[in-house]
């Protein structure tokens, strides 16, 4: 008899540092749900710093739940039809500091 295989599914993800004086707050956190809101996967973010997370990376109320300041660590994860261009545009928009 053999062993079904096993599935290992790796979920695209990517560690950034938030530079921004305000984090994910206000203006930057809009920013940061909106750009993931364009997208058809399923992505989520992670404060890597203070352990806060997993949250939907869409949801406003969940990403300022996260308390991301400035200098956090954050992790962002997807999963979908186009989850490495949505993690392109996110690590591009965090490293771009939000457009400031």
């Amino acid at each position: 008899m053999t062993k079904p295989l096993a599935l290992l599914w790796i979920m695209p993800k990517t560690t950034l540092v938030v530079n921004h004086p305000l984090g994910l707050h206000a203006r930057p956190a809009a920013l940061f749900v909106q750009t993931a809101a364009l997208f058809d996967s399923r992505i989520s973010v992670s404060n890597l710093t203070n352990g806060e997370g997993p949250v939907d990376a869409k949801s406003i109320v969940g990403v300022l739940t996260l308390a991301v300041t400035r200098d956090s660590t954050i992790e962002i994860d997807a999963v979908g039809v186009d989850e490495e261009e949505a993690l392109l545009a996110l690590t591009n928009l965090v490293q771009d500091n939000f457009g400031e």
